[in-house]
């Protein structure tokens, strides 16, 4: 099992208008294509920060979702023109972490 942990610095101001695509639009879809989201935080220290966790049971589960969702027309055509449009795309992180032996989410 792995996970990524990415943390996004949304576009002064923007925040809010990026938590609702999100949770209204983003997650669903991910969650529709069999992506698990994990979590999803606002950065209590950082107005425009926002980190969201989502996991793989393995790098063949990931590859096979990233290309289900990432090379689909929907994502392509309307979904990140608006990831685009509210995110700063260069400063984007990811750390992929693996759960220790006795982590709760093992």
């Amino acid at each position: 099992m792995l996970y990524e942990i990415r943390r996004y610095q949304v576009k002064p101001g923007r925040r809010d208008e990026w938590v609702r695509y999100m949770e209204e639009t983003i997650m669903p879809y991910l969650i529709e294509r069999g992506m698990s989201v994990t979590a999803s935080f606002l950065d209590e220290e950082d107005e425009n920060g926002y980190i969201w966790i989502r996991r793989f049971e393995d790098e063949q589960e990931r590859d096979e979702l990233y290309a289900a969702v990432y090379e689909s027309d929907r994502w392509q055509r309307e979904i990140s023109p608006v990831v685009s449009d509210l995110v700063l795309l260069d400063e984007i992180t990811v750390t992929r972490a693996v759960p220790t032996r006795r982590s709760v989410l093992r």
